[in-house]
């Protein structure tokens, strides 16, 4: 064994590429921690231990460490020198892990951190030392380090630490912010291989992925079976029947693919990608700091090591529903050893005209993607749909509640006042007192405004109508909106708004029932009526038009030309004339004007200030065309 003082420490790069390389190579201090906890994993590391102390920022494993005799040093210094060249290094040495360092240069990570970086490795009780650092001279000799200076803060047998000394970069506030971070761009984690956080006294252990991410999400597609357990972590928080709609297991995506070799010659593989993407449940409170990675991501991985962290740009449209999106892509095919190397040198991302990336970032355009930004409208509208089920019920409770009171305050002061009459009156009838009083205080309860606290809880407008009448309904809709309408006052049962449908397993005749008919409340709907010869052939909207007339609702026709609208509907009152054709709908230039005089006068009905005519008219003019 060669002594330590004997020992030498060369390494074979020009050191001018040094001073070159070590300032820039890496744009962010996640990606060098990425690196240097990627060469623990290669090196079986089974814990990685990430220290801020005051000076330095240290990475240090319990892998198999590096013999200065055995010649692991030697091959650690032989910088840029492509580590999977055949089959047989394609495993870390114990043959449980692909390895994912290919390049040779990740040892120079911490050089973008540090200008001098501390070595320190231990391998079968023979410790070794030397500094790396960005200045070199031209005999590539690297200073060594004495057997004193060589201790560790964390393991105890083998293992290797490197320390960036006078970092240029600092880490976040708290161990969760670097959690969060470094589980963004290294989610290799799990009980065979921890990572712990040291900063200022605080700790924290990142072992699990899936938890951390799949947690938050409310939609998630899965492809591939390696990834189907993540399905146990899920929960988008919607009742057990939505929440099954919001994930779904996948078979891996795989085509044939016919490549170049770097050898030479060409051949049929398999592009195969597996992994996963979902939409958070919401995007409230992320992203805090400026310096953290973005939460919405679509990252590609190979050989479970980060290539490149967003995608989202280049596939995206910058459509809103996009900040919701997160997901992680493994392409294995990306680090195949007998084809050309299309990994960019700093893990910042691969080669944009290699065949393998562009199909990739075809297949996540044209297919995954759409399918995710349907995935959270889905979830958007079930989540409103609960949110408006459980406002309905709190409604229905809080009538129910106020009722009994009503109900009780009459019967006490009925009662209360008819003993004290009798008191007074000679031969006077209790009950008939009780009863007069009681039938009085109903009469005066209206005028009292004591319902006044439920009828602002109400819907105030509903339009009724066939769903192939749609085209129609939808325009209504917009104008009413546009006229100041809260969307949240409008029952409208094909509306593209949740904020507006009733919620799904409750029907528009029990709403209408719960709080139009068996309440204390005397406000009743406005109905809007959409009418045609298809509506009067539905059986559901009919009924809508009995329960409008049942109720007294005060209501406005508008037609479809070629029905003439019936009683029970006011067919006293001029109604509306459209023609829709494919959707399209024309008006007369009289039927033009009538329209948005009829639009103004709903709102003014239920106590909304419409827009001016002249918006209106500019409105109005974008959804029809004028004819005659």
């Amino acid at each position: 064994m060669t002594l330590p003082e004997q020992r030498t420490y060369k390494i074979n790069i020009d050191p001018r590429i040094l001073e070159l390389l070590g300032p820039s190579l890496y744009t962010n201090i996640y990606y060098v921690l990425a690196e240097l906890v990627a060469n623990a994993y290669d090196a079986d590391a089974s814990n990685v231990y990430i220290i801020e102390e005051e000076g330095s920022i240290i990475v240090e494993d319990d892998g198999t460490g590096m013999s200065y005799s055995e010649g692991d040093i030697e091959r650690y210094l032989n910088v840029a020198v492509e580590t999977r060249t055949a089959t047989d290094n394609i495993y870390s040495a114990s043959g449980r892990r692909k390895r994912m360092g290919r390049k040779g240069v990740g040892k120079l990570a911490a050089l973008s951190v540090s200008e001098n970086v501390h070595v320190l490795t231990s391998k079968n009780n023979e410790k070794s030392g030397f500094v790396l650092a960005r200045h070199v001279g031209a005999d590539h000799q690297l200073s060594s380090l004495p057997d004193e200076d060589i201790k560790f803060r964390k393991i105890e047998g083998d293992g290797t630490a490197i320390v960036m000394t006078s970092p240029q970069y600092g880490l976040h506030k708290t161990p969760n912010a670097i959690k969060k971070n470094l589980l963004k761009i290294f989610p290799l984690v799990d009980d065979s291989f921890k990572i712990h956080i040291f900063r200022q006294g605080k700790s924290i252990v990142v072992e699990n992925f899936d938890k951390e991410m799949i947690k938050e999400l409310g939609g998630l597609i899965i492809l591939g079976e390696r990834f189907y357990y993540l399905k146990d972590y899920f929960n988008s928080l919607l009742p057990e029947n939505n929440n099954k709609r919001m994930i779904y297991l996948k078979p891996k995506i795989s085509n044939k693919i016919n490549l170049a070799k770097k050898t030479g010659g060409r051949s049929d593989y398999d592009l195969e990608i597996e992994g996963w993407i979902g939409v958070y449940r919401t995007t409230r409170g992320r992203k805090n700091d400026p310096e953290d990675f973005p939460d919405n991501f679509i990252s590609l991985l190979s050989n479970k090591k980060l290539g490149e962290f967003n995608i989202l740009p280049n596939v995206g449209r910058n459509r809103l529903n996009e900040v919701y999106i997160v997901g992680q892509l493994h392409v294995d095919l990306f680090e195949e050893p007998e084809l050309p190397d299309m990994a960019l040198s700093n893990r910042q991302g691969y080669k944009s005209d290699d065949k393998r990336y562009t199909e990739v970032i075809s297949y996540v355009q044209g297919k995954l993607l759409p399918s995710i930004v349907d995935l959270r409208a889905v979830y958007a509208t079930l989540k409103k749909s609960e949110a408006n089920k459980q406002k309905q019920e709190k409604q229905k409770q809080q009538e129910i509640d106020f009722a009994k009171r009503i109900d009780s305050y009459k019967d006490t002061a009925s009662s209360s006042a008819a003993i004290d009459i009798a008191a007074k009156v000679s031969g006077a009838n209790i009950d008939e007192i009780k009863s007069i009083i009681h039938n009085k205080i109903n009469e005066i309860l209206p005028i009292v405004g004591i319902k006044r606290k439920l009828d602002s809880q109400k819907r105030k407008l509903l339009i009724s109508h066939a769903r192939v009448d749609k085209s129609l309904a939808d325009l209504l809709y917009q104008m009413l909106i546009f006229n100041n309408i809260n969307e949240v006052d409008i029952i409208y049962a094909s509306s593209d708004n949740g904020e507006s449908r009733i919620p799904e397993d409750t029907s528009v005749f029990d709403y209408l029932r719960n709080f139009f008919v068996e309440s204390y409340s005397d406000e009743k709907i406005y109905v809007v009526y959409v009418t045609s010869k298809v509506m009067s052939e539905s059986w559901f909207t009919v009924s809508e038009v009995g329960a409008g007339w049942i109720t007294q609702s005060k209501h406005k026709i508008f037609n479809i030309n070629g029905h003439i609208p019936q009683r029970p509907l006011n067919t006293e009152q001029l109604w509306h004339n459209s023609s829709v054709d494919n959707d399209s709908i024309h008006m007369t230039s009289v039927g033009f004007d009538d329209f948005i005089v009829k639009i103004r006068d709903v709102c003014s009905k239920i106590n909304i200030t419409p827009k001016s005519k002249e918006a209106n008219i500019a409105e109005l003019s974008r959804y029809v065309s004028i004819r005659g």
